[in-house]
């Protein structure tokens, strides 16, 4: 079994950024694909960026490419997502999950799903 964590969400301003964590609880961390998804109130669960398990390729959503990076630190087992640029329709709570398949923006790929974390984005 596989465990999430996320944190770093919260309350910034238009333009503003922020720097989500997802620490993985496995000594593999490797082996997994993981994604970055979020969901805002009364929408589907967006995927907007995922990050592959070997190589480290990555792929982004169109309405974040630009002003969103991800990045993994297996020795830490920590996955990044640093914000920049946000906006309020950012807002929305963000989840991270892991897959042992190809990395996907497609929620129904992952297995695993931390409990996310709320990022709101207002003046």
């Amino acid at each position: 079994q596989v465990q999430l964590v996320e944190s770093g969400g919260g309350l910034v301003q238009p333009g503003g950024s922020l720097r989500l964590s997802c620490a993985v609880s496995t000594l593999t961390t490797e082996r997994y694909a993981i994604g970055w998804f979020r969901q805002a109130p009364g929408k589907e669960r967006e995927g907007i960026s995922c990050i592959s398990r070997t190589y480290g390729i990555t792929d982004y959503a169109a309405s974040v490419r630009g002003r969103f990076t991800i990045s993994r630190d297996n020795a830490q087992n920590t996955v990044y997502l640093q914000m920049s640029n946000l906006k309020p329709e950012d807002t929305a709570v963000y989840y991270c999950a892991a897959t042992r398949m190809a990395a996907s923006l497609r929620p129904a790929v992952y297995d695993y799903w931390g409990q996310g974390t709320q990022v709101t984005v207002s003046s």
